[in-house]
């Protein structure tokens, strides 16, 4: 499960989790000035007294013009160089190779539309 932690500039100890990205916090969040991306257990994170903020669906940008692509709110995640290149991925990520589909031609108007 990805989540962040947000500091005034300490590295968090990486105790029940993994520190996957780091970057300056925005300008419009409260709370701290350094977000470290972190994949693990988001109750060990919180009983360590650090500063929990949960991911939602969506596209967190790093300062270096890559960022983190999440879903399935934080079970699911990619480290991006940039917002076309993969890192590095949750192993639990799915994908059509890995169901047997890869190659697979998808009608993508009858799967959104169902027409």
């Amino acid at each position: 499960m990805m989540f962040i932690v947000r500091t005034m500039g300490e590295i968090p100890v990486e105790v029940g989790f993994l520190i996957r990205q780091t970057r300056k916090t925005p300008a419009l969040a409260t709370g701290g000035t350094h977000d470290f991306f972190c994949d693990g257990e988001i109750g060990v994170a919180r009983d360590q007294g650090l500063n929990v903020v949960p991911v939602h669906d969506g596209w967190y940008a790093d300062d270096t013009g890559g960022g983190v692509a999440i879903w399935g709110q934080g079970r699911f995640w990619e480290i991006r160089d940039t917002p076309f290149t993969v890192r590095e991925t949750s192993t639990e990520a799915p994908s059509p190779a890995a169901e047997g589909r890869a190659g697979e031609i998808v009608n993508v108007r009858n799967a959104i539309f169902g027409v």
